[in-house]
């Protein structure tokens, strides 16, 4: 299964939204040039929550909805588009440009996104209440850049 990166998103001051840029540098860490002050806070060497991952697909489908939710809106690094979403699963490796990274949670929607939601309801992203619409966090396992268009394979 191959997708496409849509757009990397990185905020220099923190929060959201993200903003487009053409590439960055996929660190161990995070995105290059992309503060999050969970990471920063963060005193062990558990980089789980290194890179935040979205599908434009659903994306796509919460607009349809009427949510106000654009790309980088919910704090994603990387926007795919063209890889099954459902399919998603804890430990799922994804070749992403030069980077390889490995899904280890879903991410847990917070009120930080509520502006991208009708009347503030960011459940509607929350994996235990509607499966398969949640962004992903993933560790990094290969450093390497990423920049619009590259293309996304799930690795075995």
């Amino acid at each position: 299964m191959s997708g496409a990166v849509h757009s990397v998103n990185v905020s220099p001051e923190g929060g959201v939204p993200k903003i487009p840029v053409s590439s960055a540098n996929i660190m161990k860490g995070g995105l290059e040039g992309d503060f999050n002050r969970f990471r920063a806070e963060r005193r062990d060497d558990d980089a789980s929550r290194a890179v935040s991952l979205f599908s434009l697909e659903r994306i796509r489908g919460l607009k349809t909805e009427g949510h106000p939710i654009e790309v980088g809106s919910t704090g994603e690094n990387i926007t795919i588009e063209g890889i099954e979403w459902d399919a998603m699963t804890v430990g799922t490796r994804l070749r992403i440009g030069e980077s390889l990274l490995e899904l280890s949670e879903p991410c847990a929607p917070c009120s930080k996104i509520g502006d991208s939601f009708i009347d503030r309801r960011f459940s509607r992203v929350d994996q235990e209440v509607a499966s398969g619409w949640s962004r992903w966090l993933a560790r990094v396992i290969e450093e390497g850049e990423v920049e619009t268009g590259d293309p996304v394979n799930i690795v075995l």
